[in-house]
């Protein structure tokens, strides 16, 4: 067994197939204790499924690694004891009370002091007031703080969330992550799926997955960095055209409209200064378009290494 203060994941390798479809391929990932990891990708990626693999609810077909300290094979009893696994979607009661939600899960963990138990979890979560009402009745938001709730009644070392802010307010987000920081600066690691960016730049480190491959993983600066792409938004009218005849000049790799300007990205960043020049230079009379440099976002370079994955790996999920 491995040192669990050291790493609360550490898995190598890891290959799973459905059929002919390889779901996970050579997945290789650390994450540290109290570390926020971020798990990014497209729908149908290896995301649910890798996440799976990691906590011991799938055996890999090949790859090795520990959770917790514990085999993912050999003692995945184990890990299922310690780890907290928030589903996609939600998957509790509708006709139970929130109470009566908590404490069928205290139940089934077969904890002792179950109500005192479940008044903690009540009251650290904001969820007193409405430990009475229906769960079928509460918001997106509130749905999210009792499965939350739920998943920490037990006091896992470790948190398995996937995509549990989908459908959810930016209000209710916000307050959901301030609580993921939270437990992480009690030592509680995090592995977190999601499609949104202000939530990638909240996480410690990141990973992007494409079709079962790994392609990056770091902090998400190194994440930027990896893919040394240059961007410039370019400001004016008729971005979509302008687009559009951006994507057939030599040095532009990426164009795509964000609200009122265009961002081109690429990777040969002298064809793709000369391209941006000629473009500004040669714009309609009337017409004028401004262009700069500007920093290569987090959001930039995901939808650049989705592009290249499909491009690559399309068909091999």
């Amino acid at each position: 067994m491995s040192d669990p203060a050291r790493y609360a994941i550490d898995v190598r390798h890891l290959n799973k197939r459905f059929g002919d479809k390889h779901v996970v391929n050579d997945v290789s990932l650390r994450v540290a204790p109290g570390e926020i990891f971020g798990f990014l990708g497209p729908n149908g990626s290896g995301k649910t499924t890798s996440i799976r693999l990691m906590c011991g609810l799938l055996t890999p077909d090949s790859g090795e690694g520990t959770c917790l300290g514990y085999d993912i094979v050999r003692e995945s009893a184990q890990i299922k004891r310690r780890v907290g696994y928030m589903t996609q979607r939600f998957s509790y009661w509708d006709d139970l009370t929130i109470r009566e939600n908590l404490d069928f899960v205290a139940r089934i963990y077969q904890m002792p002091n179950r109500r005192e138990t479940v008044d903690r979890a009540l009251e650290s979560l904001g969820l007193a007031s409405r430990a009475s009402q229906l769960t079928g009745a509460l918001s997106g938001g509130w749905k999210q703080r009792l499965a939350l709730a739920a998943c920490m009644l037990h006091e896992p070392q470790l948190l398995l969330l996937d995509e549990p802010t989908a459908g959810v307010d930016p209000t209710a987000r916000r307050d959901f992550w301030e609580e993921l920081h939270r437990l992480a600066a009690r030592g509680i690691s995090v592995l977190v799926s999601t499609h949104y960016m202000d939530e990638a730049e909240r996480c410690h480190k990141l990973a992007y997955i494409a079709y079962g491959k790994l392609l990056a993983q770091g902090t998400a600066a190194e994440v930027i960095a990896s893919q040394n792409l240059e961007t410039w938004a370019i400001h004016g009218d008729k971005l979509s055209e302008l687009s559009t005849q951006l994507r057939a000049q030599p040095g532009v790799d990426q164009t795509v409209v964000f609200g009122s300007s265009l961002h081109a990205s690429g990777r040969d960043h002298a064809a793709l200064a000369a391209a941006i020049e000629h473009a500004v230079k040669h714009a309609a009379a009337g017409k004028p378009l401004r262009a700069e440099r500007i920093d290569t976002g987090l959001e930039d370079v995901f939808i650049y290494m989705m592009s290249h994955a499909q491009d690559n790996y399309g068909g091999a999920t």
